[in-house]
């Protein structure tokens, strides 16, 4: 089952031009910086504003699994035995519940991406599948959606963490415009502790995607820069090492500084935001990080993006 969170219009921060973004529901990364906590798990889930709970209990009586209790005058949710099945949003009387998590017809999906063709059109823009992980969902719902975009003339962009088979980018290349490619930390056991998993495949996949013959898009590198992580010389100089040295074709660098826009999510997700030690690194520093990248000879580093 594929999954979509969310599909968002008139978005300029997801690649080129102006771009309806659509977030795929799944990731086998946990970043402690996620800001779409909604994406992490593969299947459906509710998510609530326990604050404005009244504490009525129809939730409770709603639910067929048991997974909701009252505690405190609050209503809570057991994840571990919710299915998502979206009953207790029927019934919650403060309507502060929502399934997080819809599936779409390939058909019904493209006729909702086609409504802003003359933005695309006007912009240079077009649709980037993100999420979550796209390149985790079932090939054979995302192959016929890129392939039915590429029909439309419709220019697709994949923002991806990288960690998949490769086999899954091979069956798309050729409808694929730009790849959004996100490198964190070279430093297998800092990736490890503040993303959950070794770096190993996500770096074997853009070395083999840099030197695909059959790829046509364009790669533009994405660093999330966090103090305390990764916002350091050290750190930044071992990705550009990392880049020349493996010969990556890199269209642009994105630099993209910390933020926690995201962690209000956690709560109506009813868990504790992991980045709450995290910085945003100072507006200098992003400045002599992106000059690093330039006297590299990747010129076209951003801040952003």
């Amino acid at each position: 089952m594929t999954l979509i969170t969310n599909i968002q219009k008139y978005s300029i921060h997801d690649g080129d031009g102006i771009r309806t973004s659509v977030f795929f529901k799944g990731c086998p990364l946990k970043c402690a910086w996620c800001h779409n906590p909604e994406t992490q798990n593969f299947k459906k889930q509710i998510l609530t504003n326990r604050e404005k709970c009244t504490g009525c209990g129809a939730c409770v009586q709603a639910c067929p699994n048991g997974a909701i209790r009252i505690e405190d005058g609050k209503a809570v949710t057991d994840h571990n035995k919710c299915d998502g099945c979206g009953k207790c949003t029927e019934y919650c009387l403060a309507n502060i519940r929502e399934v997080a998590g819809k599936e779409y017809a390939i058909k019904e999906l493209v006729k909702e991406l086609k409504k802003d063709e003359m933005f695309y059109e006007e912009s240079g823009g077009g649709v980037t599948l993100s999420g979550g992980e796209v390149m985790c969902m079932d090939m054979d719902y995302i192959l016929p959606l890129v392939k039915e975009l590429d029909r439309h003339g419709i220019t697709v962009t994949i923002d991806t963490c990288g960690y998949a088979p490769y086999e899954n980018f091979e069956k798309i290349l050729p409808y694929i415009n730009t790849f959004l490619y996100d490198i964190k930390v070279m430093d297998d056991e800092v990736h490890q502790k503040y993303i959950g998993v070794s770096n190993q495949l996500i770096l074997e996949n853009l070395e083999k995607l840099s030197a695909d013959p059959a790829r046509k898009a364009k790669i533009y590198i994405r660093i999330p820069t966090i103090k305390g992580v990764n916002a350091d010389d050290a750190s930044m100089q071992a990705v550009i090492d990392w880049l020349k040295a493996h010969h990556i074709q890199v269209a642009q660098v994105n630099l993209l500084p910390y933020h926690n826009t995201g962690s209000s999510k956690y709560g109506r997700l009813e868990t504790d935001y992991p980045g709450e030690a995290l910085q945003t690194p100072a507006k200098e520093e992003m400045e002599h990080f992106t000059e690093k990248n330039k006297k590299a000879g990747f010129q076209n580093t951003k801040i952003g993006g």
